[in-house]
């Protein structure tokens, strides 16, 4: 079958998406084909475009999505045709009309959370799950420091530190981002574009800063991150959105107190279908809890997907972002 997909056939810039028509085959043992309702976009999918995260070239694009099972492949038992299911760690090529996925990469959506719901969470809300969970094993009463935290993870990031009896200070740089923020379950919120986050980190947590700070901005907040960490505090640096961090001495790590830094990566975190399974479960508890919702403020057709990533890109969105196959 032929199918429209978002292609790169080189790296750069958004304009070296473009719109192909591919052929899809049936699923082979072990996989399903899912025919995709809602795509979700993420920050990562622009590192994949632009080279920073090398992919064999020419390549799909895109991590996570939402849709119908429409065919299964020979032993898959857990999943059946017409089943509704999202998946938010590849393998690459969601920005498409339909993809072939292995059956244990894949979700039930459960009744109560929409399609587009689903391609907006699965990734942003895995991702804030191994990083309160595992990364770092938050318990009720920390306090924490999250970067853009009115961004997509950073929203859910809100919400979950607050069901968890975490004291989140989120950062923004705009008073409108900061409501966004504060509104969502941030306990603090600093204007860094008008605030000292340092300063008003430390006034914040009495002198002491915080023991653990999530930042997915990357080159512009590393140092201040790391200056408003406890002795022996972590930092996980987890994306790049101002670039990467490059060129680092180890000895400011000692100068400042004995400091922890990691660079995680969700794919790592469920690399084994066991682990995915548990990240997803606690999702999707989430969300029928209640604890934890998503705001979807964007909305862009497949073959508009150039335009999305400028508006991400240039930090015109809140919440998070679809593509309409």
């Amino acid at each position: 079958m032929s199918i429209q997909a978002i292609r790169i056939h080189e790296t750069g810039g958004p304009d070296v998406m473009r719109l192909d028509t591919v052929d899809l085959t049936d699923p082979g043992p072990g996989q399903v084909r899912v025919r995709h309702t809602a795509i979700g976009v993420n920050f990562i999918d622009t590192y994949h475009r632009s080279g920073l995260y090398p992919l064999p070239l020419p390549s799909g694009i895109g991590l996570e999505a939402a849709g119908i099972v429409e065919a299964v492949g020979d032993g898959v038992t857990t999943l059946r045709e017409g089943d509704r299911v999202a998946y938010g760690s590849g393998p690459i090529g969601a920005y498409a009309q339909a993809h072939i996925l292995p059956a244990g990469r894949v979700a039930k959506i459960p009744d109560g959370v929409s399609d587009e719901q689903a391609a907006a969470l699965m990734l942003k809300g895995m991702t804030v799950r191994y990083l309160f969970k595992d990364t770092y094993a938050l318990k009720a009463g920390d306090t924490i420091l999250f970067h853009a935290a009115a961004g997509g993870v950073g929203q859910i990031a809100c919400q979950w530190a607050a069901d968890m009896g975490v004291t989140l200070i989120g950062t923004a740089g705009s008073d409108e981002k900061c409501e966004i923020a504060r509104q969502k379950g941030a306990a603090h919120v600093i204007n860094y574009s008008r605030e000292n986050v340092v300063e008003r980190v430390r006034e914040i947590t009495g002198g002491r800063g915080v023991p653990v700070a999530y930042d997915g901005v990357g080159k512009d907040t590393f140092e201040m991150s790391l200056d408003c960490l406890a002795p022996r505090g972590l930092l996980a640096t987890f994306g790049n959105a101002s670039g990467p961090v490059t060129d680092v001495n180890l000895g400011i790590l000692t100068q400042k107190g004995s400091l922890y830094v990691t660079r995680p990566s969700l794919m790592h975190y469920v690399a084994s279908d066991d682990d995915l399974a548990a990240n997803t479960a606690d999702v999707f508890d989430a969300v029928a809890r209640g604890a934890i919702s998503i705001d979807i403020n964007q909305r862009y057709a497949l073959a508009d997907a150039q335009k999305a990533h400028e508006d991400l890109e240039g930090r015109r969105t809140t919440g998070a972002s679809v593509l309409v196959p």
